[in-house]
């Protein structure tokens, strides 16, 4: 049942991108490309197009709130000797994209909306040791740097509608260990990852109309996680794939200094601008199948615990489904293209500020696209 070895090096990683559902979690992290055999590069890119909409808690409608956003990804892997191998991944693990419409909502003043924008870089360095054929240990640092701008406006946020936090960017480092086990021979490979928490201690510059503009340290924990990747051949010419994901969400919380001091000054309750209540769990599973020498594709399905209900009003949605489908194309023996779509469903949840519950997001879904080049040399 050995299948075609192009094939099984790039079938894993097909629409390989998360969503917004499960608090900041994008990329989804994957080391599939370091445990491609020989030498390998890979470069793609991720669309992912929310509709969030929904009703803020006096019944008024609130128009979709989810912006569309993109990332890239890349990797290469060499094999330096039979037994050591140096890979170099970079991808945006978390992100955030939100921007209230001027509707009438409470998540609106008369001008503007309330808005939020988060990035995440992330460059992951492995060496790998491999004692025999079958098994690969590997280990390396993780680079990562946090910026966010965030603006809180509308009758959701009371005295605070009107506060602003600018998070310069601010690198900080964590380390990644995993092991791998495979049978070529059945087109069998599993590896489980792990993947440290990062502690950032950035710089913000908060301001509100009433408070004034203060300079702060913020500290930010990007959590824990652990990949969990299995994949063995069914026949000759198909593959079936598991990947289940866990994020420690529910430690997580971004308190800045000012907003922190003012919700205790005027509601006598010290307040986060973001926490979750629990950890994320996602499954992906798919076959993918070999039509020709040059064709391939591949369908899977998702689910997605979400990371609590009620959430944060900055990204209100619980969990999802999702169902997706892709196709590769292989000009020549040595390199691929590869697209993709996904369709989410998204959970419902209760929005949440300060403990209280000001709106519900129902009926809500996204749409998600990939490309991706892959070259072995």
């Amino acid at each position: 049942m050995k299948l075609n070895k192009l094939y099984l090096a790039v079938s894993l990683s097909t629409l390989s991108f998360s969503s917004i559902a499960a608090g900041l979690d994008r990329s989804g992290q994957s080391i599939a490309a370091f445990l491609q055999p020989n030498n390998y590069a890979e470069a793609s890119f991720h669309l992912l197009d929310p509709n969030v909409k929904g009703k803020d808690k006096h019944g008024n409608a609130v128009g979709n709130m989810g912006e569309h956003y993109y990332f890239p990804t890349a990797a290469i892997k060499v094999q330096a000797t039979n037994q050591i191998s140096l890979g170099l991944l970079y991808d945006q693990p978390y992100g955030g994209d939100a921007s209230y419409q001027v509707d009438g909502s409470d998540f609106a003043n008369a001008k503007e909306g309330t808005k939020v924008k988060v990035r995440t870089n992330n460059l992951t360095a492995l060496i790998g040791y491999q004692p025999t054929e079958n098994w690969n240990i590997y280990a390396g640092p993780v680079w990562q740097t946090v910026e966010a701008d965030i603006s809180l406006r509308g009758n959701a946020y009371s005295v605070l509608s009107g506060y602003d936090i600018n998070v310069k960017q601010k690198d900080a480092y964590g380390w990644v260990a995993g092991l791998a086990y495979q049978i070529p021979e059945i087109a069998l490979k599993t590896s489980i990852t792990y993947r440290s928490e990062i502690k950032h201690n950035a710089h913000a510059t908060e301001s509100h109309p009433l408070l004034g503009s203060f300079q702060n340290r913020l500290e930010a924990i990007t959590p824990q996680s652990v990949n969990l990747d299995l994949q063995t051949g069914i026949s000759p010419n198909t593959l079936a794939f598991t990947n289940v994901r866990w994020v420690h969400w529910d430690h997580f919380v971004v308190s800045p200094t000012a907003l922190g001091n003012a919700t205790q000054m005027f509601t006598g309750t010290r307040q986060d601008l973001i926490s979750y209540s629990k950890d994320q769990w996602s499954v992906t599973s798919g076959l993918a199948h070999k039509f020709t020498d040059k064709w391939s594709g591949t369908a899977l399905v998702g689910w997605d615990s979400g990371a609590g209900n009620p959430i944060t009003v900055l990204g209100p949605t619980k969990g999802y489904w999702s169902f997706g489908l892709g196709g590769q194309y292989s000009p020549a023996k040595d390199y691929f293209i590869q697209a993709g779509m996904k369709y989410f469903w998204l959970g419902d949840a209760d929005g949440q500020t300060a403990g209280s519950i000001k709106g519900k997001f129902e009926n809500n879904h996204a749409l998600g696209y990939s490309v991706k080049i892959g070259y072995k040399f």
